[in-house]
């Protein structure tokens, strides 16, 4: 029994050494050598876009090309080109993964110490007014925001992939995949800081790491988009997080 609970706390031990360095793999950050010069006091969170464009779905294991729309966004991706095989079905990401994704993070940022987050309500209200209806030429909607709520900066982003699990917690086939970019884009148009998760979760034989943070089980794309949120504000240089 001992030697058994000696080898079950190695394994443990192995594990979570293999946590912390895998952390990083399904989300990554990028801050701008600019930064510095910034004083962000005040940031508006934009409600977050879907990717339009269908992605292709493969039949054969269910996985994910990343999609043609994707490579084209002038937001960094981090979704890994697509190496399997016959591509047959087409997905569309669910307008309600945007609101997800951006709940998610305002029930996180609305509390942040150290820098005001302006509500997604005021943000649309802003795109929605006759003054925001027409940017002007070159001016993004992000520009266009921060300078309407006199914010400093603005924090928008897209949805790339969110694709629900088909089965249970104890067996899926497609499992659930996630992916989603953003950046903090200042009032003068500088692109402050920016950051992606994508995760499609895979079984305990090709992710052993992700599974055992997953608890042995399959998790809903919801699921996973906390995850991303979570990870991704741990390297969000604006503010300080609060206690929980």
């Amino acid at each position: 029994m001992m030697r058994n609970r000696g080898w079950l706390a190695a394994l443990g031990g192995l594990a979570l050494l293999a946590v912390a360095g895998c952390s990083g793999s399904k989300v990554t950050t990028k801050s701008s050598a600019e930064l510095p010069r910034y004083q962000i006091r005040t940031l508006a969170l934009v409600p977050f876009t879907t990717l339009a464009t269908p992605q292709v779905r493969d039949v054969v294991d269910q996985g994910f090309s990343a999609p043609q729309g994707a490579r084209r966004s002038d937001m960094a991706l981090a979704v890994p080109p697509n190496t399997e095989q016959p591509l047959r079905q087409t997905v569309i990401v669910p307008s309600r993964a945007g609101e997800t994704v951006t709940q998610l993070l305002w029930s996180r940022l609305k509390s942040r110490q150290g820098v005001t987050v302006l509500s997604p309500s005021e943000s649309a209200k802003a795109l929605a007014s006759s003054v925001t209806a027409q940017p002007s030429a070159g001016q993004s909607r992000a520009m266009t925001v921060a300078k309407q709520l006199k914010a400093d900066a603005s924090l928008i982003g897209q949805v790339l992939v969110y694709q629900e699990r088909v089965g249970g917690r104890f067996g899926a086939s497609p499992p659930a995949t996630v992916g989603f970019e953003a950046k903090v884009i200042a009032a003068d148009g500088q692109v402050l800081w920016e950051g992606n998760y994508y995760e499609k979760q895979r079984p305990m034989t090709e992710d052993f790491v992700g599974f055992i943070q997953r608890h042995g089980v399959f998790v809903t794309a919801e699921e996973l988009a906390i995850y991303g949120v979570d990870h991704l504000l741990l390297e969000f240089p604006f503010g300080t997080e609060v206690e929980r």
